[in-house]
């Protein structure tokens, strides 16, 4: 069982921003900057495209008012997508709020952000995705 799974299962505590039946987003706590969000099958599948294309196309359908929201409130150009994977064997996607293309650098310092600040964060997103 991946790290992943525990925090949807709830056996390990998360920021959660969203969740249906195929989807769970919650903040990043290594975050490269404020609003860093995870986006993850519930299904335990480890390379991003060996997810069923069903699955492909939702996940970015789950993403976008999440997408839109970190637009909304945090200073950014754009949200970037990033498709790692190899800090967990499980399928996910990173939502990162970005000015230039080394915002994503994953090589780059990690925020250290308060239980507060996390809490801050989530609250904002939230709030705007139940709109």
């Amino acid at each position: 069982m991946t790290v992943f799974t525990k925090i949807i299962k709830g056996e390990i505590p998360s920021y959660k921003i969203a969740e249906n039946d195929s989807f769970y987003a919650f903040l990043d706590i290594f975050p490269l900057v404020k609003g860093h969000t995870l986006v993850v099958p519930k299904i335990e599948i480890d390379k991003f495209f060996d997810l069923r294309d069903d699955l492909l196309g939702e996940l970015l359908l789950f993403a976008k008012p999440i997408a839109e929201s970190l637009e909304r409130h945090f200073p950014c150009n754009r949200v970037g997508i990033s498709v790692v994977g190899l800090e967990v064997p499980h399928a996910h996607m990173h939502l990162i709020p970005i000015n230039t293309a080394d915002d994503m650098n994953f090589s780059r310092p990690k925020l250290k952000l308060s239980e507060e600040e996390f809490r801050a964060i989530q609250q904002l997103i939230t709030a705007d995705l139940e709109r």
